[in-house]
C-alpha cells in the first residue's frame, strides 16, 4: 500500500468511546497478508484477504476487549450468562465493522489494494454453522444487545465442526449435504485452552461390531476447549464474549491398543470427544442420534456451568452472593440439565446443604420457553441419564420427590396433577420432562409473546402456572436493528436517518417520528425508490449466483422460515395453485403479477415437511414451462436458506407471509425484520404478529382466519372434506394436485399430502383458512396497485415497529429477570 504522511497517520476514527486510528488498521492488513499467508497483496486471494482484514479488525478490538473483561474483574457487577445450543451470527466481518461505526474508513483504507473487491471479500466468508432457525437468530440479536446496552454478559454454545446441512435441490427434493463451515481458519475465534473443562461420563465407549457402544459402570471423561468470539456492541464500548465449547479428549490415543495392531481403538477415544461436536442436530429419528444430541446438551451445560462458576469465584468467597452476581438465562429445555448440574456443583463441591443449594439454584437460573408444541417438549429417557451422568439423575430423582411432596400438600388427594406435574414420566418408559424440571428449578419462565405467554399459562403448564403464578411473564421478541435494518437495507436506513436522524440505531422507539411522512408524497416517492433498489440489488445477485431471472416489477412475497405443517407453507402453495387454475381458465384476469419466494430447510427425517418442498418446486416447473401464466405468477425455492440469504431478500420483499396455524407460532422474529424493512403483513392472529397489529393499527396489516381460540374450539368436529365438497376452488386445486398435474413425471407422489389434509384430519387446518387467506391475498393485490395507498401503509409499518427492537426486550430482561444493569467498559 502506498506510504501515508505522519499528518494522515495521526488521523482518528471515533465512534462512541472507541478510538483508532487508521494507520494501525492498514498496517495490520499488510503484516497478516504476509506474515499469515506468505502473500504479497497482488497476488493474494480473496479469502486470504477476508482472513487478513478480519483478523486486523480483531487487533483493533484486542484491547478493548481485554478492557472489557479487566472492568467486569474490578468492579465485579452483576453478570449474565446465556446458555443456548444455537447461535445464528451469521456472517460477522460487515457486522463487526459496522458496529464501530468504521465501514467508510475501512473501505477508504483498502482502495489502493488493486485486488480487493469489496463484495466478493465479504462472500469469502461463510455463514457460520452454529444454529438453524429463530432460537438462534434470537440468541444472536440478544448478544448483540446486551454488549450494546453495555450489560456484562457472556453467551455459551458449542462449536459445531458442521452446521445443520447445506440444503441442494435435486429434481425438486431437498438433498442434505454437510456444510463445513470451518474448511478454513475463522479468523475470528480465539482458542483458550488454559481455561478447558472437565466433564465427566458415567460410562466409557469401545468398538464392538465395528459400532460405538457404551460401557456401564465404567467412567471416562471429555474436555471442553473453548473458544471465543468477540461480540462487539454498537460504538465499540463494550465487546463481550460468545464463548463456545470443543469437545476433545485427554489423550490422543491409546499407545498400547495402537502398538498391539487395533489403530481404530487406538483412537476410539477421540472419535467420541470429536463427536460431540460434529454437528449441529444430529439426526434424531434414531436412537443413536438422541443419545448424542443428549450428550451435546449435558457437554454444554457442563462446560458453561463450570466456567461460570469459576468466573464467579474470581471475586467472590461468599456463595451465598451468587444470585447477586450470577444470571444464568437457559434459552428453551435445551440447557435444563443446569438445574441438577449447578445442584450438583453447590451440592458435592461447594458443600452447601440442600435446602441452601436449592434456593441460590432457583434464584440463580430463569427458564425461556419457546414453543406450544407438546412434542417440542423435551424429554430424556431415564437410561440416558443412567449411562452418562447418574449423579444427575439421583440429583433429579431428588428435586421430584421433593417437588412431588409440595404438591400433594397443595392438592391433597390430586394424583392426576401430581402425575401431569412430576419431572419423571412413568409411561410407557421412565423419561425426564425436562421442561417441569426447567420450570421447577428456575425463579421465572417466560414466553416470546403475549399470545404465546398467555397460551402457556392457561393450556400447555397450567398446573405450575397455578402453583407459581408469580415466576410467569411475557418477553416478546426483538430483532437487532443494527444488522436488520442499518447494515442489511442501505437505503432504506440511510432516508430514515437522513429524515429523522440516526439516533434510531441505538433506540428504536425513535423510528415513530416517521408517522407523519407516511401520507408525505416526497417521502413515499423516496421510500419507493429504496425499495426498488433493494429489489434490483437482489434480482441481479439472484441472477449472477443462480441464473434465476425475476422481474423486480412484480410484487415480491416472501415467506422463509423452516418448513413445517404448522408453519404452513402448504397454504400458502395451495393459494398459488389457485391463482394458476383462475389464470388457466380465464388468461385476461386481472391480475397483478407477483412473484412467490420460499426458502427454508426441513428436517431430514421430516418426510411430508420434505415433500412440501418438492410441490413448490414442482409448482414453479409448471408455471414456468407454461406461457400463459408465467408473466403473472413465478414461484422461486431459494436453497439454503441462511443469514445472509435473509439479509439480502428480507429489504426487497413487499408482502410478509406470516400464516401460521394461530396459537403455534411462540413468536416469530423474521416477521419483525420484514416489519422494519417495509414489508406489509399478511398474517394470521399468531405469534407476535398480533403486537405488530397493535402497534401499527388493524387497517396496516393483512389479518385473516381463524383465531387461536376458534382453532382450539373446533377440534373436535372440524372436518377438512366439508371444504373439499363444498368450496369449488379448494376442490379444484386439491385434485391438480391429486391429478398429477405437478408430478407428470412421478404420478401419486404428492398422495401423502392429499391424504394429510383430507383423510387425516388437516390438523393444522390449511382448509380452513384457504378461502379467507385468497381473499386476503386478493385484498393485498388491489391496495399494492395504488402506489401511493401501499406506500403509506409499508411506511406506517416501518414507523411501527420501534417495540420489536432485541434492545427494548434485552432491557426488559435485565430488570424484570435478572436484575442486571449496565457497566461501562472504562
Amino acid at each position: 500500500m502506498a506510504k501515508k504522511t505522519e499528518q494522515e497517520n495521526l488521523q482518528h476514527y471515533e465512534c462512541g468511546s472507541f478510538r483508532f486510528t487508521d494507520s494501525i488498521n492498514l498496517e495490520n492488513y499488510d503484516r497478516h497478508l504476509c506474515f499469515d499467508h506468505i502473500v504479497t497483496p497482488e497476488k493474494a486471494t480473496q479469502r486470504e484477504r477476508f482472513e487478513a482484514l478480519s483478523r486486523s479488525i480483531r487487533d483493533l478490538l484486542a484491547q478493548r476487549w481485554m478492557q472489557t473483561e479487566q472492568t467486569y474483574d474490578r468492579k465485579n457487577p452483576k453478570r449474565v450468562y446465556y446458555l443456548s445450543m444455537e447461535f445464528l451470527i451469521g456472517r460477522s466481518l460487515v457486522n463487526n465493522i459496522i458496529n464501530l461505526g468504521a465501514e467508510q474508513f475501512v473501505r477508504k483504507g483498502l482502495q489502493s489494494d488493486s485486488g480487493l473487491n469489496w463484495t466478493e471479500l465479504v462472500e469469502s466468508e461463510p455463514d457460520a454453522g452454529l444454529g438453524n432457525g429463530g432460537l438462534g437468530r434470537l440468541a444472536a440479536c440478544f448478544i448483540d444487545s446486551l454488549a450494546t446496552l453495555q450489560i456484562p454478559a457472556v453467551g455459551y454454545g458449542l462449536r459445531y465442526d458442521y452446521g445443520i446441512f447445506n440444503q441442494v435441490i435435486e429434481n425438486g427434493y431437498q438433498s442434505e449435504q454437510p456444510d463445513h463451515w470451518l474448511a478454513h481458519p475463522d479468523p475470528w475465534e480465539v482458542v483458550q485452552p488454559t481455561e478447558t473443562i472437565e466433564v465427566p461420563l458415567g460410562c466409557s465407549f469401545r468398538l464392538q461390531n465395528g459400532a460405538l457402544r457404551a460401557i456401564p459402570g465404567n467412567s471416562s471423561r471429555i474436555l471442553g476447549v473453548p473458544y471465543d468470539r468477540p461480540v462487539v456492541g454498537y460504538g465499540g464500548r463494550t465487546i463481550n464474549t460468545l464463548r463456545l465449547w470443543r469437545a476433545d479428549t485427554p489423550d490422543f490415543f491409546d499407545f498400547g491398543e495402537f502398538s498391539s495392531g487395533d489403530f481404530v481403538g487406538a483412537i476410539v477415544g477421540r472419535m467420541l470427544a470429536e463427536t460431540v461436536t460434529r454437528v449441529l442436530y444430529p439426526d434424531d429419528s434414531t436412537m443413536e442420534g438422541q443419545a448424542l444430541r443428549f450428550v451435546q446438551e449435558y457437554f454444554l451445560v457442563c462446560c458453561s456451568l463450570g466456567d461460570i462458576v469459576s468466573r464467579f469465584r474470581r471475586t467472590n468467597s461468599d456463595w451465598n452472593l451468587l444470585p447477586d452476581k450470577v444470571a444464568i438465562q437457559l434459552n428453551d429445555t435445551h440447557p435444563a440439565m443446569a438445574v441438577a448440574e449447578l445442584m450438583r456443583i453447590l451440592l458435592d463441591e461447594a458443600g452447601l446443604t440442600w435446602e441452601e443449594s436449592w434456593k441460590l439454584t432457583v434464584q440463580t437460573l430463569a427458564y425461556t420457553n419457546h414453543t406450544l408444541l407438546p412434542e417440542a417438549l423435551e424429554k430424556w429417557p431415564v437410561r440416558f441419564f443412567e449411562l452418562v451422568c447418574p449423579r444427575l439423575l439421583n440429583i433429579v430423582y431428588e428435586i421430584n420427590r421433593r417437588f412431588l411432596e409440595e404438591v400433594r400438600q397443595d392438592y391433597p388427594g390430586d394424583e392426576d396433577r401430581v402425575t401431569r406435574m412430576s419431572i419423571i414420566d412413568d409411561s410407557p418408559s421412565q423419561q425426564v420432562r425436562m421442561a417441569n424440571l426447567a420450570i421447577v428449578g428456575t425463579h421465572s419462565t417466560n414466553g416470546v409473546a403475549q399470545i404465546h405467554s398467555d397460551l402457556l399459562r392457561t393450556q400447555v403448564v397450567s398446573d405450575f402456572a397455578e402453583l407459581f403464578p408469580e415466576r410467569f411473564n411475557n418477553k416478546t421478541n426483538g430483532v437487532t436493528p443494527r444488522r436488520w435494518l442499518l447494515s442489511a437495507n442501505p437505503e432504506l436506513a440511510g432516508l430514515i436517518s437522513k429524515s429523522i436522524g440516526d439516533g434510531w440505531v441505538t433506540e428504536l422507539s425513535e423510528i415513530s417520528r416517521l408517522r407523519p411522512l407516511a401520507g408525505d408524497s416526497s417521502f413515499q416517492s423516496d421510500f419507493l425508490k429504496a425499495k426498488q433498489a433493494c429489489k434490483l440489488r437482489f434480482t441481479n445477485w439472484l441472477q449472477e449466483t443462480t441464473g434465476t431471472v425475476v422481474d423486480p416489477a412484480t410484487i415480491f412475497d416472501s415467506q422463509i422460515k423452516r418448513i413445517h405443517e404448522y408453519k404452513r407453507q402448504l397454504l400458502n402453495i395451495l393459494h398459488v395453485i389457485m391463482l394458476y387454475r383462475r389464470l388457466k381458465d380465464e388468461p385476461g384476469l386481472a391480475l397483478t403479477p407477483r412473484t412467490f419466494f420460499f426458502a427454508g430447510k426441513a428436517a431430514p427425517a421430516y418426510r411430508l415437511a420434505k415433500l412440501i418442498i418438492k410441490l413448490i418446486n414442482n409448482v414453479g416447473q409448471v408455471i414456468d414451462a407454461d406461457p400463459v401464466v408465467r408473466e403473472r405468477i413465478k414461484v422461486v425455492f431459494l436453497s439454503n436458506y441462511n443469514v445472509s440469504l435473509a439479509e439480502r431478500l428480507i429489504p426487497a420483499t413487499d408482502v410478509s407471509e406470516q400464516i401460521s396455524t394461530a396459537g403455534y407460532e411462540a413468536s416469530g422474529t423474521g416477521n419483525m425484520k420484514f416489519m422494519m424493512n417495509g414489508a406489509v403483513t399478511i398474517g394470521t392472529r399468531d405469534g407476535a404478529t398480533i403486537e405488530m397489529a397493535e402497534e401499527a393499527g388493524e387497517d396496516n396489516i393483512f389479518l385473516f382466519g381463524l383465531t387461536a381460540k376458534q382453532v382450539a374450539d373446533s377440534r373436535g368436529w372440524y372436518n377438512p372434506r366439508w371444504h373439499y365438497e363444498n368450496e369449488s376452488e379448494i376442490r379444484a386445486a386439491i385434485d391438480l394436485i391429486s391429478d398429477n398435474r405437478f408430478s407428470r413425471d412421478e404420478p401419486g407422489v404428492f398422495g401423502p399430502i392429499c391424504e394429510s389434509l383430507l383423510n387425516q384430519g388437516d390438523y393444522f387446518m390449511h382448509l380452513a383458512d384457504l378461502t379467507s387467506y385468497a381473499d386476503t391475498q386478493q385484498r393485498v393485490g388491489e391496495l399494492y396497485d395504488n402506489s401511493d395507498a401501499w406506500a403509506r401503509m409499508a411506511i406506517f409499518n416501518v414507523a411501527s415497529s420501534g417495540k420489536f427492537s432485541s434492545d427494548r426486550t434485552i432491557a426488559e430482561y435485565a430488570a424484570d429477570i435478572w436484575n442486571a444493569v449496565p457497566c461501562p467498559v472504562d
